[in-house]
């Protein structure tokens, strides 16, 4: 399981030349994270790779609060599509 960009934005897109806007990072920063969680249930002593999950969720962190500060109907629906818990 590896994460497909170019489908993660097509989803996640406000327009077509969208690629970079605080949802689109949201979610590709959310694919990740699921890859690496799946990573680490199978290598429990991959320390590295558990270092580089935490730096993941912090940055997505960010970007949620950023988010939630300045448009809060984006936010409660990037929370609903992506199923996190808030």
């Amino acid at each position: 399981m590896s994460v497909n960009k170019t489908e993660v934005i097509k989803q996640y897109q406000i327009n077509a030349k969208d690629t970079g806007s605080s949802e689109v990072q949201i979610a590709l920063l959310s694919a990740r994270i699921a890859h690496l969680t799946e990573h680490l249930r199978s290598h429990s002593k991959d320390f590295h790779s558990r270092r580089g999950l935490i730096l993941l969720t912090n940055r997505r962190r960010k970007l949620l609060n950023y988010l939630k500060e300045n448009a809060l109907d984006k936010y409660n629906t990037i929370i609903q599509k992506l199923n996190l818990r808030r």
